[in-house]
């Protein structure tokens, strides 16, 4: 009896593996073509990232996802032909939970991957660019899918995130082909500001590495302590770090020499410091307190009483003006 039912059983499961045989044939074969445009698709995605100016390793990974795709979508395809009893909703609702639970357990991995697909995509910036992100600046060597691979300009490797850079702000130093570069100056009080800006001027346009056209320039930015502030400007080509090092170097060298040599001032801050303790007993006595000069010796006179014997002796010797100074004032 057991023996019996055991031998129908088979038979029922034998006859629906027959049913299925046919549709398996069919999703083997639709699988396999989806092998084949999975390849296709990869080559192509790869052939588009590099004509994109992607590196190798980056054109390499976004293949291999675009890859990834066409094959689960294969799949998905494929399970829905051979086994009809599921549909193809049941599979993408099945996709989907599981892509919620991958999605939180592997939050950060994503986002910085999808992340360095823009970038991979919108381009911000290019193998070889030199960008500040942060307190990071040097030159992209690579482009990952997870980070990006930035060599600072004293040889050390740094692997900022995606999303950071997606994110956060980041200046591209060599997004142009040229770059202006300035540093700051004074000269003295008593200079030509005329003659320094053609100094100025002159000396960078004589500096290696400076363009002539824009056309270098000086301006005054200010009236500091020590003397007239200014400001030298220039522009340079190529606007790598390495450029502009050199770059300004030689323009300060030069400036330097010939504001030197046109004999006009740098001069440096100063400064004069007064000791005045105000709770001592001779605090008001100019004779007798310290306010910068020796103890003991003659205290400078009030500028309003030099002024006044200056305005006295002059109408002591020109008696008409003192006359005429007399009729202009009031009664």
């Amino acid at each position: 009896m057991i023996f019996s039912e055991a031998l129908g059983r088979l038979e029922v499961l034998g006859r629906s593996a027959a049913a299925l045989l046919p549709g398996l044939a069919v999703a083997l074969v639709l699988f396999g073509l989806g092998l084949l445009v999975a390849r296709g698709v990869r080559a192509a995605v790869r052939r588009a990232a590099t004509l994109r100016e992607a590196s190798p390793g980056s054109a390499s990974v976004l293949g291999r996802i675009a890859g990834g795709m066409t094959i689960l979508v294969s799949f998905l395809v494929a399970a829905s032909v051979a086994f009809p009893s599921v549909s193809a909703a049941d599979l993408f609702n099945l996709l989907g939970i599981g892509g919620v639970a991958i999605g939180f357990a592997f939050r950060d991995v994503l986002q910085n991957l999808l992340a360095g697909i823009l970038i991979l995509l919108t381009r911000p910036f290019v193998i070889g660019d030199q960008i500040r992100a942060g307190s990071h600046e040097g030159t992209v060597e690579d482009v990952w899918v997870r980070a990006t691979v930035l060599r600072t300009y004293d040889n050390q490797r740094v692997l900022i995130p995606n999303a950071t850079l997606f994110v956060d702000k980041i200046t591209v130093i060599t997004a142009h082909d040229k770059r202006r570069l300035a540093f700051p100056l004074t000269i003295g009080n008593g200079d030509d500001m005329k003659e320094a800006r053609h100094v100025i001027a002159e000396a960078l346009r004589g500096t290696e590495g400076v363009l002539a056209d824009p056309a270098p320039e000086a301006l005054v930015t200010g009236l500091g302590a020590a003397g007239v502030d200014m400001t030298a400007r220039f522009w340079i080509d190529p606007p790598r770090r390495r450029d502009a090092v050199d770059a300004l170097d030689h323009a300060i060298s030069n400036v330097k020499d010939a504001l030197t040599a046109a004999g006009i001032d740098l001069p440096y801050p100063t400064s004069q410091v007064l000791l005045h303790d105000q709770t001592e007993a001779a605090d008001g006595d100019r004779t007798r307190q310290r306010e910068g000069w020796p103890a003991g010796k003659s205290p400078p006179r009030a500028r309003w009483e030099v002024l006044r014997e200056d305005r006295d002796d002059v109408q002591r010797r020109d008696p008409e003006r003192r006359g005429s100074e007399g009729k202009d004032e009031p009664a």
